[in-house]
């Protein structure tokens, strides 16, 4: 089985995942970061280095897809391929740091990786405001991340909407995050474990 996080930058989406493989003895799959040689640079000057972020970002999920679908375990993945480039790739389009040639090449080649990728069984949805989104990115400190534009997570956050709701053909629970500390807080984090228990089991109505 096969479950992602979806969310922003600052959403909480490693934490969660951290938390839930621990919870069920599930298998956790990390978003590469400190791996990735061009995350620095990107945020320094995102048009000049948007389409290798990208590019490099697709092949690294592609290799999780793979390992994934080789796998007999459950596997909570952090951030899913669908979301790199609907939302992300599709964020640098639109705010002019991809230039529509090369967002063809990576959607050319994407689309050879989709013959041998499915949705995921259950996503998870980390939805937040921008707010929240700044204040988390300020307080884990990463100094790469302090320069990223308001507008660029605000991009991000509509593309999510119009991802979530209008386009993603698989399950999805969302969760409203901005006024929940699921990391703290116990009856937080059961809130998340009950309606993923309802939706994949059904054990427990789903409110």
């Amino acid at each position: 089985m096969h479950i992602a996080i979806a969310g922003n930058i600052g959403s909480g989406k490693t934490t969660l995942t951290r938390m839930l493989a621990q919870h069920y003895g599930w298998t956790p799959k990390f978003e590469t970061v400190k791996e990735n040689p061009y995350l620095e640079d990107y945020y320094k000057d995102i048009a000049r280095w948007a389409f290798a972020l990208e590019v490099f970002f697709l092949k690294e999920r592609f290799r999780d897809v793979l390992e994934i679908r080789n796998t007999s375990e459950t596997v909570v993945q952090d951030r899913s391929i669908f979301e790199g480039v609907y939302v992300f790739a599709g964020n640098n389009v639109e705010q002019g740091h991809l230039s529509g040639r090369d967002f063809d090449t990576y959607m050319e080649l994407f689309g050879l990786m989709t013959r041998l990728t499915k949705t995921p069984d259950l996503m998870i949805y980390l939805r937040c405001s921008v707010a929240h989104l700044v204040e988390n990115i300020q307080k884990r400190g990463r100094d790469y991340e302090q320069s990223i534009p308001i507008e660029y997570l605000s991009g991000l956050n509509e593309r999510y909407e119009t991802f979530i709701t209008s386009h993603y053909p698989g399950r999805v629970i969302t969760i409203e995050a901005d006024h929940i500390n699921f990391k703290d807080n116990p009856e937080d984090f059961a809130m998340i474990t009950n309606k993923i228990d309802a939706t994949l089991f059904g054990l427990f109505p789903i409110e």
